[in-house]
């Protein structure tokens, strides 16, 4: 009998293609043939940071490079713009012409179900075409998932959006949101896109649109750990009227899945490329004396902000590793004066990309300075990394605020100053806040550990049951 087969189409952001595909060789692993969509222009970013053979994939495991009518131009992929042409349904017709060609292809296994990231949600027209069910993985916390859900609330009560710009500084943005699960929650906690005056904001109806779509897929799953967010998951079980699938950390149910030194697990999909040699530096350092600096694949920031932060790390005399990529600094390049340099001799390590996952399980990291996306607070939970939080992007927001009054593993750095970066620093380093967000910081570090262990581990049992109970639906019944 044929594999069931997963076709799967992420969001090209990084953030969104890494936890799609450990879901995909997670599902591999389990007997799926996996086709995985890829962004035309984001496999050329793939292909130069990773080689030539980075889209080879496996027998059984096919990268597929798609035109989606999108023309990027050069750079990383702009956000807004792409959510724009969604609006449009400028992908859709692409998408169609090459569900076509692959059901036509005799090598292929019919398509059994499809994946598709719950930010670009054309996909289950195509679905229901073809009569399989459709998962949405909304990549995004819990948190910022249910907040977004609330943005046509926030329209119908005419708190969003703002009345003009004097509403970003005369202290409405600290207006309290009545939403389940999150009391005492404030306007300026939630997602950057109610921060408009414009009521056609692309991202704001972009995020009003898919959630409200969200209703037609067959499942909805996100990147979570049941014990992290209940009260939130049970906010949307009860907003959808069906389970919400929590099946993360996805690195940890990857690394408990994939079998080591396998072909599936040196899959990878980054647009730039990792600097390995980090990792040498980390092991001269001694345990918990390195701050690891990253704000993740979308944020942007101006030159003075990259001083600010970069003297504020060299003032507060700790061990750093900073992870700069080349676009980081809004219209140039990322530099420091010569001083700086000297200042941070063998303190600090300045890469483009670094393999984040293994450096924040590194015994030498003791904290983690972050724009809170939330791969990367669920990868600093993974190595028990309390977290200095400088959210800047989309429900960031939500995540520090949940960090810092639900988790206790974060402080947030309002404004990007170096006394107050220096502060910050040593406060989470050495002093005894930091000591203490540690202690907490390890303690869900066990909880997520626990959550992917069989047999009754909540994310493994959650994981097999929306295999089970939706993606292989129609398989079983053909």
């Amino acid at each position: 009998m044929a594999k069931p087969h997963a076709l799967i189409v992420p969001h090209p952001g990084q953030g969104h293609t890494n936890p799609m595909l450990k879901v995909a060789k997670i599902l591999h692993q389990k007997g799926f043939y996996i086709t995985f969509v890829v962004n035309e222009y984001v496999s050329r970013l793939f292909l130069k940071a990773r080689g030539p053979n980075a889209l080879d994939g496996l027998p059984d495991f096919k990268f597929a490079p798609v035109p989606d009518g999108i023309d990027f131009g050069d750079g990383v992929p702009d956000t807004v713009f792409f959510c724009d042409q969604l609006m449009k349904d400028v992908p859709l017709p692409f998408f169609k012409k090459f569900v076509d060609e692959l059901r036509s292809s005799p090598e292929v296994p019919p398509i059994t179900c499809i994946l598709c990231d719950g930010h670009m949600t054309y996909p289950l027209d195509v679905a229901e075409e073809l009569g399989v069910p459709c998962a949405l993985f909304w990549t995004p916390s819990a948190c910022g998932f249910l907040c977004y859900c609330y943005f046509r609330n926030l329209v119908e009560q005419g708190i969003v959006p703002l009345k003009d710009e004097r509403y970003l500084t005369n202290g409405y943005l600290d207006t309290i949101i009545d939403i389940p699960a999150m009391t005492g929650i404030r306007l300026r906690d939630f997602p950057e896109f109610v921060r408009t005056t414009n009521s056609e904001d692309v991202m704001l109806n972009i995020c009003i649109r898919e959630t409200g779509r969200a209703h037609k897929g067959s499942a909805i799953f996100l990147n979570t750990v049941d014990a992290l967010e209940r009260d939130v998951l049970d906010a949307l079980s009860t907003m959808f009227h069906r389970p919400v699938y929590a099946i993360g950390p996805l690195q940890l149910l990857e690394e408990k899945q994939i079998p080591k030194n396998s072909e599936l697990e040196t899959i990878g999909l980054n647009m730039w490329a990792e600097d390995l040699d980090c990792l040498t530096w980390l092991d001269k350092k001694e345990p918990n004396s390195v701050i690891y600096v990253n704000f993740g694949s979308v944020v942007r920031m101006t030159s003075q902000e990259l001083l600010e932060f970069g003297w504020g790390l060299a003032n507060s005399k700790q061990n750093f590793l900073w992870a700069i990529r080349p676009d980081l600094v809004l219209g140039e390049s990322a530099t420091f004066p010569p001083e700086f340099e000297a200042e941070i001799k063998e303190r600090g390590l300045l890469v483009v990309w670094a393999p984040q996952e293994k450096i924040l399980k590194h015994p030498s990291i003791g904290g983690f300075l972050t724009h809170c996306g939330w791969n990367s607070l669920l990868e600093s939970i993974v190595g028990g990394v309390p977290m200095i939080c400088w959210p800047a992007h989309g429900e960031q927001y939500t995540n520090c605020w949940f960090a810092r009054r639900q988790w206790g593993l974060g402080m947030e750095i309002t404004e990007a100053k170096r006394d107050l970066v220096e502060r910050l620093v040593r406060e989470l380093m050495v002093e005894e806040k930091g000591k203490m967000m540690k202690a907490k910081a390890l303690e869900w570090k066990r909880i997520a550990e626990d959550a992917v262990v069989a047999p009754a581990g909540s994310s493994y049992l959650n994981f097999d049951s929306l295999v089970n109970e939706v993606l292989l639906s129609k398989y079983e019944t053909s």
